[in-house]
């Protein structure tokens, strides 16, 4: 009876371990690969600041930072547009950079391409983004973004929207994001990583 239970626990392990080197091996990295082939992949059409387009080919051809916000966010936005200037500033002292990088407008209605211009101009290699609120919303899911208006009191609205910088890779591959006010080495040790590679 012993020597059955004992066969059975050894089987239920041998299933477990089977299951997570599946995961391990098989699953997760899938998954992974998944995320950083398809993030900022979609059939968008945006117009940037300086007169291009921003399209999904616009991440190729070298590293890339993204960030979606807009200019009339009272914390978030300016906050992360000053660190991106020290990030540009610091790598600039090391003979890097600057890393290109493309403020995307979650709320189109009110931030024209000549008002975001204006908007990013104080900070070294920041391009605006705007379009039409049909495409800023393709732009928004190929990134798996969040954006959503907030009805203010007085009438008026806001934006809540996520806060992450995305940085891509000379492909347009995903490469990791940098979180809202992340500590400035390790941001910049990440973007050093992403041009180095």
């Amino acid at each position: 009876m012993m020597r059955k239970v004992a066969l059975v626990a050894w089987g239920g392990l041998a299933v477990l371990a089977l299951l997570a080197a599946g995961w391990i091996y098989v699953l997760e990295p899938r998954l992974n690969r998944s995320i950083s082939d398809s993030l900022g992949h979609g059939d968008y059409e945006l117009v940037t600041t300086d007169g291009g387009t921003f399209t999904q080919r616009t991440l190729d051809g070298g590293p890339t930072a993204v960030f979606f916000g807009f200019a009339h966010c009272p914390e978030v936005c300016p906050t992360t547009l000053g660190d991106i200037g020290v990030w540009q500033d610091i790598l600039a002292e090391e003979g890097l950079g600057p890393i290109r990088t493309f403020f995307v407008t979650v709320d189109p209605e009110r931030d024209t391409p000549e008002m975001l211009g204006d908007y990013v101009s104080w900070v070294e290699g920041v391009t605006g983004v705007s379009g039409s609120p049909e495409e800023i919303d393709k732009a928004i899911r190929a990134f798996r973004v969040y954006a959503r208006r907030v009805p203010l009191e007085d009438g008026g609205y806001t934006m809540d929207h996520s806060s992450m910088v995305l940085l891509f890779d000379e492909d347009g591959r995903f490469f990791e994001p940098i979180g809202y006010q992340e500590d400035t080495d390790r941001a910049v040790g990440k973007i050093r990583r992403l041009l180095s590679g």
